[in-house]
């Protein structure tokens, strides 16, 4: 890929709208800017021309930062842990940063249950160093805090959790990421009440797309399946996720982060960002539709369980949008099936010919951008008045 596709020239893309106009040639940190959101971010943010500071542990191969050369992104990659509060502070202070996205953790479920001091000092104290660490940076406008739909205490409920539920989780992932919430409410509570930087927190559900190859996620275990001709093994087909083209996702995060940066303190708040109604599938359904698109895709049902190590995983989880449909007019661009075709042309071609990973990611992304506003519907939201019961 040439070093010249991380250039804000050869766009071909609307920038006026509002978020592109707030972020264009802004200076922004962006923490975890090796992983699988992170990479694609980094992506984004050179078509907006923005000067990029990432900080991360070092890139994982395979992975999506290093097969699409994104590296030439970035003014400064700096590779550095965020439960290194010395460390982070002089990264931030050296970037000068305006804005701040907060996106290093610990983000595997089952790797949360093996190691969990790890995930909860990753979690919980890397997201006190960061919020630590721009407190004293007279640079910074807005901090955007990553979490995650699964911050919120889960009562398999058949509808979606809104911003003004209970935070909680029984296991370390989960419970981790709960606790980063309340770590972001403290401080903006605390300190960034009346004065500094605008504090917001965004969490979404299951992202998918091209260039994730973490463990124990299923697009992943899926390539990883095809490209060695073996059959997938699923342990839980009926698990019901809210599945998300990573694009989407992002899109809400830019959507959000341009109205810190614009200086609106009614925005310093906590937003969902998750798919239509109809793109809630179990893990079964997803994979039948994905067969679609990929059809050296072969899988089967474990019979065995989960084996000897069970890890809990909710078995119905979605979230509700409609506040960020209504406050940020915020809506997903690609349904389902789009984010599916997506995923399997971009591992598709890679698995054939690795080299071509930098053309594929630059291509899709700017086809997002291309595609505009989208009419995909959310689930109305649910009245304050509606009962609350266990899902049958």
């Amino acid at each position: 890929m040439a070093i010249g596709q991380c250039t804000v020239e050869n766009m071909g893309i609307n920038r006026t709208d509002e978020r592109s106009q707030a972020l264009a040639g802004r200076r922004i940190f962006l923490t975890g800017h090796t992983g699988f959101k992170g990479s694609w971010l980094v992506a984004w943010l050179s078509r907006l021309g923005c000067e990029t500071t990432g900080y991360s542990l070092q890139p994982v191969e395979p992975g999506l930062f290093v097969q699409a050369h994104l590296q030439d992104c970035v003014v400064r990659h700096h590779v550095g842990d965020i439960r290194n509060l010395d460390e982070l502070t002089r990264a931030i202070h050296k970037a000068e940063p305006e804005l701040v996205i907060h996106m290093a953790a610990q983000s595997l479920v089952r790797k949360a249950h093996s190691r969990p001091v790890e995930t909860w000092s990753a979690n919980v104290m890397g997201t006190v160093n960061l919020l630590e660490a721009t407190r004293t940076c007279p640079s910074v406008r807005a901090i955007l805090v990553i979490t995650t739909d699964k911050c919120y205490e889960n009562r398999e409920w058949h509808w979606g959790y809104r911003e003004i539920d209970p935070l909680g989780g029984d296991e370390p992932y989960s419970a981790s990421k709960a606790s980063a919430e309340f770590v972001v409410r403290s401080y903006r509570k605390t300190f960034f009440s009346s004065t500094g930087p605008l504090v917001a927190t965004a969490r979404a559900g299951n992202v998918i797309g091209g260039g994730d190859w973490s463990e124990d996620r299923l697009l992943p275990d899926a390539a990883r399946a095809v490209e060695s001709g073996q059959t997938l093994i699923v342990r839980n087909p009926n698990a019901t996720r809210p599945w998300q083209h990573v694009l989407d996702c992002l899109d809400g995060y830019l959507v959000l982060a341009a109205k810190l940066v614009g200086g609106d303190r009614h925005f310093a708040s906590s937003f969902n960002f998750g798919p239509a109604a109809d793109d809630n599938l179990s893990v079964a359904r997803l994979l039948e539709r994905l067969q679609k698109y990929w059809p050296r895709l072969n899988w089967e049902i474990d019979g065995r369980g989960q084996g000897a190590e069970v890890v809990h995983e909710a078995a119905y989880l979605y979230l509700d949008s409609s506040m960020a449909s209504q406050r940020l007019a915020w809506r997903p661009r690609w349904n389902l099936d789009t984010a599916l075709k997506t995923a399997a042309e971009w591992y598709g071609t890679v698995i054939d010919d690795e080299s071509k990973a930098g053309a594929i990611t630059w291509r899709q992304l700017d086809e997002y951008l291309k595609s505009g506003d989208s009419a995909v519907p959310l689930t109305p939201a649910r009245s304050q008045g509606d009962a609350i019961g266990h899902a049958s």
